[in-house]
């Protein structure tokens, strides 16, 4: 098979590239997929680079989290009816040195959820880490009807979900973004009115916006550029759910927020415990079997122009970037 390999860290086109290597043997407990695309996420991209970590944790690294595909092969002792069921993947390669950036990935079956029929693979590369992480978030915010939900990023893929899902509890949802085409996109994806943070006191406007209370919750995708605001943007025991940050130091301001009987909750998707990843899951294949998601555009990418598609996501793309195997 074909994979997309590095093995240093650095800028994408310096050390990513495509190589032959053996097709992954599938052991007791596992499922071999063949995949047709793999989803490129900003914590790949991040973790190629080396800002999460300089160090390698393995010699060699097959990037990529999120996929699609069909199942080829099963391990020992498993049913083998699971053989050309269409499926999507999640954490492929959180803890592990292969992920989807190659023509097959072998993975425990627990990593390997049906794909509805009417689910393209496309979808189904896009919805492991942005969807399962948008789930989760609006459901840690509790009750939402007729609150508001204040979403910043909400033309990123996390966002654009988390938007719909706020929307679809019943939540006015407000969206903080950086321009006009962005801007676009969160009202596409939902929300019912949009701030330009670099334009307009963001804290001021939402105060204004929700007569002077403040949002309900807040889904953050950075919590080191808008912690120090919360107590401005949060309304009395309003909570903020926490799932990315641009830096690895938030400094909280602690009077507004004790003040303000604020709730911080911090999650990665990764690490979602038993019960709420089941939960996820669940959430996730019921949405996609109704139907009633808006999916973000794709950019498609080649095996060949890995390093492109990484470069995309640095960019800050306003699509979901994926690679075609």
């Amino acid at each position: 098979m074909h994979a997309a390999i590095y093995r240093n860290k650095g800028p994408a086109a310096e050390v990513l590239r495509v190589a032959p290597r053996p097709l992954p043997d599938v052991r007791a407990g596992e499922v071999r997929v063949k995949l047709a695309f793999s989803g490129v996420n900003p914590s790949d991209v991040k973790s190629r680079a080396g800002l999460t970590s300089k160090a390698m944790d393995w010699p060699e690294v097959i990037p990529h989290s999120d996929g699609a595909g069909v199942i080829d092969a099963v391990g020992p002792n498993m049913a083998p009816d699971a053989i050309g069921r269409r499926v999507w993947l999640f954490n492929a390669q959180w803890g592990r040195a292969h992920g989807t950036a190659a023509e097959y990935v072998a993975l425990p079956a627990q990593q390997v959820v049906p794909l509805p029929d009417g689910a393209s693979f496309e979808v189904g590369a896009s919805i492991g880490i942005p969807l399962m992480t948008a789930f989760h978030a609006v459901v840690a915010c509790g009750s939402l009807h007729g609150r508001t939900v204040l979403v910043p990023g909400a033309a990123g893929s996390v966002g654009w979900y988390a938007a719909q899902l706020a929307r679809q509890a019943g939540a006015r949802v407000i969206a903080s973004v950086s321009g006009d085409e962005k801007a676009r996109l969160a009202r596409e994806a939902g929300a019912d009115l949009v701030v330009n943070y670099k334009t307009e006191d963001l804290g001021a406007r939402v105060r204004a916006l929700t007569g002077g209370r403040g949002a309900d919750c807040i889904i953050d995708v950075d919590a080191a550029a808008n912690v120090q605001h919360y107590g401005e943007l949060l309304a009395f025991g309003g909570k903020a759910v926490i799932y990315g940050s641009g830096g690895a130091h938030i400094p909280a301001p602690f009077r507004p927020l004790i003040m303000g009987f604020a709730t911080l909750y911090f999650f990665i998707v990764y690490r979602l415990p038993a019960e709420a990843l089941r939960h996820t899951i669940d959430g996730v294949t019921g949405l996609l079997e109704r139907g009633t998601l808006k999916h973000p555009a794709v950019a498609v990418y080649d095996l060949e122009q890995i390093a492109a598609a990484h470069e995309r996501v640095e960019q800050g793309a306003n699509a979901k970037v994926l690679v075609r195997l």
